[in-house]
């Protein structure tokens, strides 16, 4: 007998409303169960909605964009069951009828057979309705079976690692009394199964960054299985590209090394407390420019998907300043930075890696053979960074003049994209502000940042007498991915001996 069944919006956690991003079937399609029919997306996750039974589907009463929430109708579909009131009266006549009750193994798609990674419950335990009891494994997703019924474990019937199939027997329950037993809640659209003792499973871990809706084939070993169970990761979103499609290694890594650079992976972090600070006292809105929100977003995925390390020093600049101050008697004014600049660009000459970037893959290192610097540089609207291109090429007044015309431009709001890109490395300088030391963020694709802090005067022994030392505190941090420490400590030793022998001509 064919019925019209209506397609709810069933449970998907502590979600009020979520969004329809995405209709994945049509009016007229013929759809089996666990085929998914739309994706919905909320600030926590994106998960695929699959239809519970076998049917043609009649009309869609969903748009992408509509916010929809439980029992929302999504869809409505010609399905061959009987009346779902009728079955579900049967159901609970045969419930109060039996005090012991098996539990075994529902309709879970097209498996023959399908394996025990997992018994939840052990006998004697006080189950609820819809309670895990075991979970079971194929190629193409895991999932748990819960229990139909409320009431105590009396046996277990399967072990980890048995294959079974539908209608094995799981364990035997002894129901609770017909007037304890939680009500079987049905939903027009909930396919009922002929026997009284199953129900549909249900797929774990739906908060996830990935949905773990099932998606398609996934083929991958025991050992590839168990490390995507403890990342939380479906493997059925992930293309294999091992032999058969067959899931490998490299294939997880590269696809949880994806989903920590996306804005998803952002999004999933645990969120701050929203305050409503007015009523502590008086408080202001100020919107954030559109530079802040454009850094703000660039430099935590920054600081989230980069290992970094900062290393700090301080460096003798008597002998820099004294020329600087000798440059300034003839007419010549040349700040501190312009110094930096070609000193750190000989020292990056010997030290290569530091002037780099890793390509798409990550498992590759591109080396800049040209000599470009990223300015960091405090504008009214935000901070940004401007690049001085070919610095080797280049005097110290050709750098002055250079960085008063580029600074002059990025506080008129008068750079163009292009003036901020190509950076090999970025220096970020508080010099004319203060400070003692902080730790810059790496500017991804870069891998390495240089901090300059304000210089300041320290008495240093010299073996005899104490003597006034002009000292400049350095912070260099760096990708440890590409970088390690001892590299790290090499390179601030020659940056150090170069600025204090003011040797970067």
């Amino acid at each position: 007998m064919m019925n019209i069944k209506n397609i709810v919006l069933p449970d998907i956690g502590d979600f009020y409303e979520v969004e329809v991003i995405e209709i994945l079937v049509n009016v007229g399609d013929k759809i089996n169960t666990n085929d998914s029919i739309v994706t919905l997306e909320k600030d926590k996750s994106s998960m695929e909605i699959p239809s519970p039974f076998t049917g043609i589907i009649t009309k869609i009463k969903v748009n992408i964009g509509d916010k929809i929430k439980q029992n929302d109708i999504i869809l409505s579909i010609a399905s061959e069951y009987s009346e779902i009131q009728n079955i579900n009266k049967n159901i609970k006549n045969e419930i109060s009828k039996t005090e012991i009750i098996p539990v075994v193994v529902p309709n879970i798609g097209d498996f023959d057979e399908i394996e025990v990674i997992e018994i939840l419950v052990s006998v004697g335990d006080e189950l609820s309705v819809e309670d895990s009891i075991i979970t079971l494994e194929s190629d193409k997703a895991s999932m748990e079976i819960p229990t139909p019924v409320a009431g105590k474990v009396i046996n277990i019937n399967v072990a980890l690692g048995d294959k079974i199939s539908l209608g094995t027997l799981i364990l035997n329950i002894k129901s609770i009394a017909e007037e304890t037993l939680t009500e079987i809640k049905m939903q027009s659209s909930t396919p009922i199964p002929s026997n009284p003792t199953t129900l549909m499973p249900v797929t774990t871990n739906i908060n996830q960054i990935v949905s773990e809706a099932i998606r398609g084939n996934s083929h991958a070993s025991p050992s590839i299985r168990k490390l995507a169970r403890e990342l939380g990761v479906n493997l059925s979103y992930i293309t294999g590209t091992g032999r058969k499609g067959r899931i490998l290694d490299t294939d997880l890594k590269s696809h949880v090394k994806q989903i920590m650079t996306s804005d998803n992976f952002n999004s999933a972090l645990p969120k701050p407390p929203i305050i409503d600070f007015s009523k502590f006292g008086d408080t202001e809105t100020i919107k954030l420019s559109k530079i802040n929100k454009l850094s703000g977003k660039h430099l935590t995925t920054c600081w989230l998907s980069i290992p970094h390390v900062t290393q700090f020093d301080e460096v003798n600049i008597n002998q820099m300043e004294a020329y600087r101050q000798e440059q300034k008697a003839n007419g010549i004014k040349l700040t501190p930075l312009v110094f930096i600049m070609k000193a750190l660009v000989q020292t990056l000459k010997n030290h290569l890696r530091f002037n780099a970037s890793l390509d798409e893959s990550g498992e590759n290192l591109i080396i800049k053979k040209y000599f470009n610097l990223g300015i960091a540089m405090d504008t009214p609207k935000g901070l940004i960074v401007p690049v001085i291109r070919d610095v080797e090429k280049k005097s110290l007044t050709d750098l002055a003049k250079e960085l008063f015309e580029t600074s002059k431009n990025a506080r008129e709001n008068k750079l163009k994209p292009a003036d901020m890109q190509g950076s090999g490395l970025t220096i970020s300088s508080l010099g004319g502000i203060g400070g003692t030391q902080f730790t810059p963020i790496v500017n991804a694709p870069e891998v390495a940042i240089l901090g300059i802090s304000r210089s300041y005067f320290k008495p240093t022994w010299n073996g005899e007498n104490f003597i006034p030392t002009l000292t400049l505190p350095l912070a260099l941090s760096y990708d440890h991915r590409v970088i390690d420490g001892a590299q790290g400590g090499r390179f601030m030793a020659e940056l150090n001996t170069t600025l204090r022998e003011a040797n970067y001509d």
